[in-house]
């Protein structure tokens, strides 16, 4: 039986969504969060506002990879910043 080998870059990933995840249920728990559009096309709220983030920073990642030789780095830093946009003014 082959197990998946879980680099500490890969652990550090799962931590930080999981820490996020617990600090945006405590967020809302302390401060209910209200419908708005923002330059999306829809209506959203902080969760859909992160999880949009995300899924567009895994998008982001993966088309760096599969489209240009330059360090990952780099795309990371552009599906952060992609990520900082949509929480603040998604």
């Amino acid at each position: 039986m082959q197990w998946m080998v879980w680099t500490p870059v890969t652990a550090w990933f799962f931590v930080f969504i999981g820490v996020m995840l617990c600090c945006m249920t405590v967020w809302e728990v302390v401060s209910p969060t209200v419908a708005r559009k923002g330059f999306l096309p829809i209506v959203t709220t902080r969760g859909d506002r992160l999880f949009i983030g995300l899924l567009g920073s895994g998008y982001i990642c993966l088309a760096w990879l599969g489209l240009t030789d330059l360090p990952l780095w780099y795309g990371v830093g552009i599906a952060a910043a992609w990520l900082v946009t949509v929480m603040r003014w998604g």
